[in-house]
Formats: C-alpha cells, sequence, structure tokens
C-alpha cells in the first residue's frame, strides 16, 4: 500500500485578487502547508503531486472577448501558462515530487488530464499507478469543480478516495452540497 497527496489547483488566479477567485483560497494554501509542510505530513504521504491549470490557448473555455462567462461552460481567462495568476499562491509551501500542468489546448477540470512538468508523456494516473499508489487525499481548489473532477477520477481508476474538506473551498454553497453528494455516491470518503 502507498499513500499520496494530490493538491489541486490552489494558484494565484482561484485565490483572492485573482481573476476567477474562490473565497478561501488563500485559506486552503496556508491550511494545506501547515498540515503537509516539507516533510509530507510526518511522512503520512508517500508522495505528493500537484496540479495546475496550465492554459496556453484552451479554445471556447475562456469567453469570447467582449462577452460575460456563463461560468459553466466559459469562464474568465485564468490560469495562463507562464503568467503570475497561474503560479501557486505563495501561502503554499510544500515539497511536490511531481507538477502535473492539465489544460493547455482544452477546458479541463480533472488532475488525470494533467501531463508530468517533467515528462509530458506521462498522466497522473499512470504516475501513481507505476509507484504502487492504492490510496489517494484530494484536496484544494475548488471542491465544486476540479477537487470533484479530480477524487471522481481517482475513485474511477480504482483507488481508495478521500477528500480533506478542511483543506479545500467551494465556489457556492449549492454547487458544492451537489459536488459532495455525487462524491459520496461515487465512494469517496469525506473528511
Amino acid at each position: 500500500m502507498s499513500r499520496a497527496l494530490i493538491v489541486v489547483d490552489v494558484q494565484n488566479d482561484f485565490c483572492e485578487g485573482g481573476s476567477l477567485p474562490v473565497e478561501g483560497g488563500g485559506d486552503v494554501a496556508r491550511a494545506i502547508t501547515e498540515a503537509v509542510g516539507t516533510n509530507r505530513a510526518g511522512n503520512k504521504y508517500d508522495h505528493v503531486v500537484a496540479t495546475k491549470d496550465w492554459h496556453v490557448d484552451p479554445g471556447d473555455h475562456f469567453a469570447a472577448e467582449g462577452t460575460e462567462p456563463n461560468y459553466v461552460d466559459t469562464w474568465p481567462v485564468h490560469c495562463v501558462a507562464g503568467t503570475p495568476g497561474a503560479e501557486f499562491h505563495p501561502a503554499l509551501r510544500i515539497a511536490v515530487d511531481e507538477l502535473f500542468l492539465k489544460g493547455r489546448t482544452t477546458a479541463s477540470y480533472t488532475g488525470f488530464d494533467g501531463v508530468a512538468e517533467g515528462d509530458d508523456s506521462v498522466r497522473l494516473g499512470e504516475w501513481l499507478a507505476a509507484r504502487g499508489v492504492t490510496d489517494v487525499d484530494v484536496v484544494g481548489l475548488a471542491t465544486d469543480h476540479c477537487v470533484k473532477a479530480t477524487a471522481l477520477d481517482a475513485a474511477k481508476a480504482g483507488l481508495n478516495t478521500t477528500v480533506l474538506l478542511d483543506k479545500c473551498a467551494g465556489v457556492a454553497p449549492d454547487s458544492t452540497e451537489a459536488a459532495l453528494s455525487e462524491l459520496q455516491a461515487a465512494g469517496v470518503v469525506l473528511v
């Protein structure tokens, strides 16, 4: 058995002051740092990975210039590759084994779409499987979007999946409640 922590999209654009902020995003960054730090939460985790939205040209994922985003299929410009908005929040200070970049040319919500920064032929699921990971904890932003999608894909991949709710923040109460119900129905443990 091997356990990994997946830190999802704790980036400047998803935190207060960013282009697509989640209320409490900065607090999530601090909570993850306090819990995990650079010692893997007292060696609770065999592996720590993180994901980033990393948009180069994501097509119609961004609302067309001059139009309002619908916040379902189209969004404000965010996490453009190489910009300050795409960087981790400064309060997130953890040691990661690998960073997975997602959404270069498409909309992407799940970390399992992400490719390793060091080798873009390796996806998150393959990386975890190669290391014998059986259990994952998922934290980050936002509970009702990328955290949900990543946790659902982890469960579909046969991993024992837990979402640590005190290290996540959602966009809105209704969509967060719906996401939690969907996660529970898929067998994801919520703590």
